[in-house]
């Protein structure tokens, strides 16, 4: 019995048949974002045009320069002073109504001009000044206040600064 020396041929059904039994490679990473790739792109595109823009956003808030602990106890006084009847309305939210009325539509803050201050100086044992000011491109708004620190009293020293007083005291 001689052995059959010659190569068996296989016919297209064999050899599928052969590559259905292996066990096909579980698909790579790269596959899988080259399926998804367009849809990740969107993604990121969408939270960098509308996400980013609106967390980096800045306000008068975040504009306030940094002051020492008892220079800012003294400062948040005079900024969430919100009235007599506890209206909801305070001194900080008023002033940053007032700047949005003047500019409109504009990311004030992110203005290069745009600058914001915030003093505030020692006059007696509990008396206190307390000076805001905001400056841009098209004007300057200062506010003046004196502060007893024991009572709690707030004295406007400016025009602007009464104004905006008021606007707390009578918010409705």
């Amino acid at each position: 019995m001689a052995k059959d020396k010659r190569k068996k041929k296989t016919t297209k059904d064999e050899k599928s048949a052969e590559n259905n039994e292996k066990p096909k490679k579980s698909s790579n990473f790269g596959s899988f974002l080259k399926k998804r790739a367009p849809f990740y792109l969107a993604g990121i595109a969408l939270l960098v045009v509308f996400v980013i823009p609106e967390l980096t956003k800045g306000d008068l808030q975040t504009s306030l320069p940094e002051l020492s602990v008892e220079e800012q106890k003294i400062a948040d006084m005079v900024l969430n002073y919100d009235g007599p009847n506890d209206t909801g309305l305070t001194v900080i939210d008023a002033i940053a109504d007032k700047i949005e009325e003047e500019y409109p539509n504009e990311k004030i803050y992110d203005n290069k001009k745009t600058k914001v201050g915030l003093e505030v100086t020692a006059l007696e044992a509990n008396e206190y000044n307390v000076v805001l000011s905001f400056e841009s491109y098209k004007g300057e708004l200062n506010y003046d206040w004196n502060v007893n620190a024991e009572s709690g009293d707030i004295l406007s020293n400016s025009q602007d600064a009464k104004n905006i007083i008021n606007l707390v005291d009578f918010y409705d």
